[in-house]
């Protein structure tokens, strides 16, 4: 029973180190676009608690969003191009301009 106990303790210990994400600040520029490159589309830290999803190309949106730049802090670079975020468009947008 004991060591039921102390196992169930040592997962439960673990679990919120799991559910911590990666952040652009703990990684360089490089790293950083290199992962949303390799993911295709994935949320990551940007700092304290904000966090955000990037992904490589409009492949990974919805198929009604458009894809805008994506720059974050990283550690080596205070303004990183990562790859881009998906939004919904607006009136402003505009169409065929190479987002």
């Amino acid at each position: 029973m004991v060591r039921r106990i102390a196992v169930m303790l040592l997962v439960l210990g673990v679990c919120p180190a799991s559910a911590q994400r990666a952040s652009t600040t703990e990684m360089s520029c490089a790293q950083a676009k290199g992962t949303v490159t390799r993911q295709g589309g994935i949320v990551l830290g940007t700092g304290g608690p904000t966090y955000d999803r990037f992904v490589r190309d409009r492949g990974f949106c919805e198929i009604t969003e458009i894809t805008i730049p994506a720059f974050v802090p990283a550690k080596d670079n205070p303004n990183c191009f990562v790859g881009y975020r998906c939004r919904e468009p607006g009136l402003g947008d505009r169409f065929g301009d190479g987002f």
